[in-house]
């Protein structure tokens, strides 16, 4: 799969194309009918109406809604090569999607699809990254088989995924509302919403309870030994995600986390718990149902959901429970104008502080990767963590035993930044080796109390652990330039400081000399690489929790690739691994050598031709968007996330401003009048106020139209009749109003 697409404009006016190649998941369906040979002459007339939209002579069948799509992948199918092509015909958009280079697919008309019909996928749907799902009705697409499934689309790296979704979303319609209030912004706001959602574990799951009228149905227990159940998760009557599937029944964990974002309005998520039985078509057994309209924002809440059966009379039976964590967020976002007093009250402290006063003084612990955003999009988060480290190791006392080895504000930062950073880097340290332990199921134990086996099994399998520490270590050593720039900045001020901080140098003794490099690796395999090879799943590199086996696997090879990050050989705690010591001291100097590396800043960043052609191509993109911008009102232009890192710094700001104002009461309470340590974030917190009653007045305006308006004709531009009820929660204030959909001129 290429990683190649072109951009060409011959001048203004002019149509643009951009050519793509991808990877697209075909249903067994509409793979049948591609076999069969499509007659250009019966392809169905189309004719634009006054307002663009594109009309069929055949008569649809789906609703125009994006709550007819399928409820789940028509049938089994398969992924097969495929070409995109986006082309912009005057105000029109169109995505051609090629298979066999020759054969079109679908055509897609973006210009008539809402921004939230584009949205990148959670990994579960198909266990593949880079996706982008493409949820289209009839009237929204042309296809060979008259197929109502969304297009499914995997792209050869998460760049490429990124810059495909935000150039396929500046062409959709965004959601906006009150575009007659402020015309020179485009609308009054936009939404935005998300829900995060936890699946923890099952009890009694399959276990009929009985009523007092007896119990419906089978009760008896199915044989557990061959018995699967996983979940699928429904939003709004759409798969978008599913769990791994966990043999036995009764009582599974699961820990597995899903993040569905950019949604459209929220209806109701259900999960559909499933039987699959070796040989036999899976069943499903009961549901999940959980309505989100009335769902409270901006809070985690977690418990105990019945799992309901629909039996034959009135009342569902409950066979079972899910243990679930949930957080749904819905966000009204203004123009950023409205966001500058925060922003400059924002700027005025280094955005660790921030992270600091709102953790300690607020309570609020979910806030830390807004602010990084808010951070990475004005440019300064390298030079103000590089700020804060200074301060941290300037300030610790004499002795070095714990440097850095605490949970500060710094490590926290750290930590995500190396998640955000570093994603691609992981993948390719330990990915590959680490999901050949897990599929060939590799089980390991090398304490003789543990494994009650022979001393020449133990010494086999010591053996073993060996052989696969040096796999993981091979691979980790191997792309050490690959690491980002970024993590290279951050790591090298590391180093530097600990080296001024305590004068290191070659008369220095051995423990003082090495603190260096034990500070590096404290954040590069303590608090990044370790913690991926302990929990793989949480980290995106495989899907679900590993068995128990290969779970104990893991913790072995991760306590040796520490002890081996810590540059120590000969100091083992357990007896039993002290069979490493050979590996160990054998590997240090690469260990040094690794360190070194990736505390270096690179300075030749052009020195892979590949990247560099991407790059070239991207800016391609970028510029191409920015141009089209200037011609866009404010709030279209803002809803295009911008590249590479698909940032969006309004919505960071409006997360922050609600989350701060749910949580202020009490630190208002409390705070000591003219008090100087409280003063920064007593202006922070009276400036999110002000936007929330900038907010307040928008939200209020629309109401008042819309209700002067009901029983009038809608004026040019105005709300039309029949507009839903969407329950919006700002801040801890809730308000119920008619939200119109977002009127688009053509």
């Amino acid at each position: 799969m290429s990683e190649y697409w072109d951009h060409s404009t011959s001048g203004s006016g002019l149509p643009k194309e951009f050519l793509v190649s991808t990877e697209l998941y075909v249903s067994n369906v509409a793979a049948a009918a591609l076999r069969k040979p499509v007659n250009p002459r019966r392809r169905p007339e189309k004719r634009e109406t006054s307002i663009g939209q594109v009309e069929d002579n055949r008569k649809l069948k789906e609703k125009s809604s994006w709550l007819a799509l399928s409820k789940a992948l028509t049938g089994a199918g398969h992924w097969r090569s495929a070409t995109c092509k986006l082309s912009e015909e005057g105000e029109r958009c169109l995505l051609n999607i090629y298979v066999d280079e020759s054969i079109l697919y679908q055509t897609v008309y973006i210009h008539l699809l809402n921004q939230t019909d584009i949205r990148q996928l959670d990994g579960s749907l198909f266990f593949r990254k880079d996706c982008l799902g493409i949820y289209c009705i009839g009237g929204q697409r042309w296809t060979s088989s008259y197929t109502s499934e969304p297009v499914y689309l995997q792209f050869s790296s998460t760049e490429l995924c990124n810059t495909w979704f935000a150039l396929l979303r500046s062409y959709a319609i965004p959601e906006i509302y009150g575009r007659w209030f402020f015309p020179s912004d485009g609308g009054s706001y936009r939404m935005w919403r998300q829900v995060e959602l936890t699946v923890l574990q099952g009890r009694e799951l399959g276990t009929i309870k009985p009523f007092e009228n007896g119990t419906h149905g089978d009760t008896a227990e199915p044989d557990a030994i061959d018995i699967g159940v996983y979940c699928a998760i429904h939003l709004n009557d759409i798969l978008c995600g599913r769990t791994t599937v966990k043999k036995g029944i009764g009582s599974p964990d699961w820990h597995e986390s899903f993040t569905f974002s950019d949604l459209p309005p929220f209806e109701s998520l259900v999960l559909c718990l499933w039987r699959e039985k070796k040989l036999l078509k899976g069943n499903k057994f009961g549901s999940v149902k959980i309505p989100l309209c009335n769902f409270r924002r901006g809070e985690t809440v977690e418990g105990w959901f019945p799992v309901l059966h629909s039996g034959s009379i009135d009342s569902d039976i409950q066979v079972g429970e899910l243990r679930l964590k949930l957080r749904v967020d819905e966000e009204i976002i203004l123009p950023y104008a409205a966001y500058h007093g925060l922003l400059s009250t924002f700027k005025s402290r280094n955005f660790l502080d921030w992270i600091h006063d709102f953790e300690s003084k607020l309570k609020i612990r979910t806030l830390s990767m807004s602010i990084m955003s808010v951070a990475i999009a004005r440019d300064v988060l390298i030079e103000e963590v590089q700020e804060q480290a200074s301060r941290e190791v300037d300030e610790t006392p004499s002795s070095h035993q714990t440097l850095f080895r605490g949970n500060t504000t710094l490590t926290k930062v750290m930590e995500l930044c190396m998640t955000f950073y570093g994603k691609a880097f992981l993948e390719a340290s330990i990915g590959s080796v680490l999901r050949r332990l897990c599929a060939e199921k590799v089980s390991i134990e090398v304490d003789p109390l543990r494994s009650g086996k022979s001393t020449k099994d133990v010494e086999r399998n010591v053996e073993l652990l060996i052989y696969w520490c040096q796999e993981f270590w091979n691979q980790i050593y191997a792309v050490r330039s690959e690491c980002p720039q970024e993590l290279r900045q951050l790591f090298e001020t590391i180093r530097t400081l600990v080296e001024t901080r305590y004068q290191t140098d070659s008369t220095t003794q051995e423990s003082i000399r090495e603190l260096p490099w034990q500070s590096v690796s404290a954040f590069c395999f303590l608090r990044f690489i370790v913690p991926a090879i302990l929990h793989p799943h949480l980290f995106g590199l495989c899907p679900g929790l590993p068995s128990p086996p290969v779970q104990r696997s893991l913790t072995l090879i991760a306590k040796v690739i520490q002890s081996l990050a810590n540059l120590n050989s000969s100091q083992q705690k357990e007896e039993f691994m002290r069979g490493l010591k050979d590996f160990l001291a054998d590997s240090i100097p690469a260990m040094i050598d690794y360190i070194l590396v990736v505390s270096t800043s690179n300075k030749d960043r052009a020195s892979h031709p590949k990247s560099t052609s991407n790059r070239h191509d991207r800016l391609n993109v970028i510029n191409d968007l920015r141009k089209r911008a200037l011609d866009m009102p404010v709030l279209e232009r803002e809803a295009i996330p911008s590249l590479p890192y698909l940032l969006d710094l309004p919505r960071h700001l409006a997360i922050i401003t609600s989350t701060v104002i749910r949580n202020s009461r009490e630190f208002h309470a409390r705070a000591k009048p003219h008090d100087p340590a409280e003063r920064p974030l007593d202006d922070f917190c009276a400036k999110c106020f002000k936007v929330e009653e900038q907010a307040l007045l928008r939200v209020s305006q629309l109401a008042t139209k819309i209700s002067s308006d009901r029983h009038s004709p809608s004026p040019i531009g105005g709300p039309p009749p029949g507009a839903s009820i969407v329950e919006t929660i700002y801040g801890s204030i809730p308000i119920r109003i008619k939200f119109a959909p977002p009127v688009v001129f053509w």
